[in-house]
């Protein structure tokens, strides 16, 4: 039997409580864009880590953070790591307990009153660690695209290496259709998503969405509260302990921006 766990990226998703850039289409706040150089680093603790609905922490807590620096122009460098399991989780001769992810692109808006916005860039997932021989490695490269007007963005990342050690799986891509809307009530922001995976590998792609709330606590804090599912095979998606890694949940996380 098969057995694949695709994990997730981006700083960005700390806040929306989903999967790695949903917010690199929002707007940037008017402060940030007034200085030339802008630096942050974020840090969250999380009730678990979800990347596109699968589970990446076994339904353990994980340890996340990273930098950010923009430019004026619409140029962006970042890195943001998270605390795994998943690769051990699916091979016991795997020791690889941290994701970094190391991405750089553009983005800007434009049009009338700058409602729309584009972003496009690169993403490197890297997996530190032991692997054994003949193990495929699961470090994966993705080019993206994405537009956004107002609260809504479509985006669209296309894999030319192998998808996260899964052999033979070059050409992956997968879809993100969000909206983050701003209530304008207790600090809420509503975060919904829904996403489609494709995956160069029969029995493998699958649906994942999420409804969630977000609140700015003020002092650069948010608390974001989700629940995520997806329609994943049982049979590709689960680990080698027997567990289903697509199955729905509820998920919560604590994020600082500094």
């Amino acid at each position: 039997m098969t057995r694949i766990i695709l994990p997730r990226h981006t700083a960005a998703a700390l806040l929306a409580a989903s999967l790695p850039a949903l917010t690199l289409l929002s707007a940037t706040p008017a402060a940030a864009q007034a200085a030339e150089h802008n630096l942050t680093a974020n840090l969250t603790l999380a009730s678990g880590y979800r990347y596109r609905g699968i589970m990446q922490t076994d339904r353990r807590p994980a340890i996340q953070g990273g930098f950010d620096y923009s430019h004026a122009s619409g140029f962006y460098l970042g890195n943001w790591n998270s605390s795994i399991s998943w690769l051990g989780d699916s091979n016991g001769q795997v020791s690889a307990p941290i994701e970094m992810d190391i991405y750089a692109g553009f983005r800007n808006p434009f049009g009338a009153g700058g409602k729309w916005s584009y972003d496009v860039g690169v993403l490197q997932y890297y997996y530190p660690g032991d692997y054994p021989g003949g193990f495929t490695r699961p470090h994966t490269t993705e080019a993206y695209a994405g537009i956004g007007y107002g609260p809504v963005s479509l985006k669209v990342s296309y894999a030319p290496t192998n998808l996260f050690g899964l052999a033979d799986s070059r050409h992956s891509w997968y879809a993100d259709l969000s909206a983050n809307v701003p209530l304008e009530v207790w600090g809420l922001t509503l975060n919904s998503h829904v996403g489609f995976q494709k995956v160069q590998v029969a029995n493998a792609s699958y649906v994942d969405w999420k409804l969630g709330l977000t609140r700015d606590l003020g002092n650069g804090f948010a608390l974001a509260v989700a629940y995520v599912d997806t329609n994943a095979d049982r049979t590709v998606y689960t680990n080698a302990k027997g567990r289903y890694m697509g199955g729905g949940t509820a998920w919560a996380s604590l994020t600082k921006t500094f």
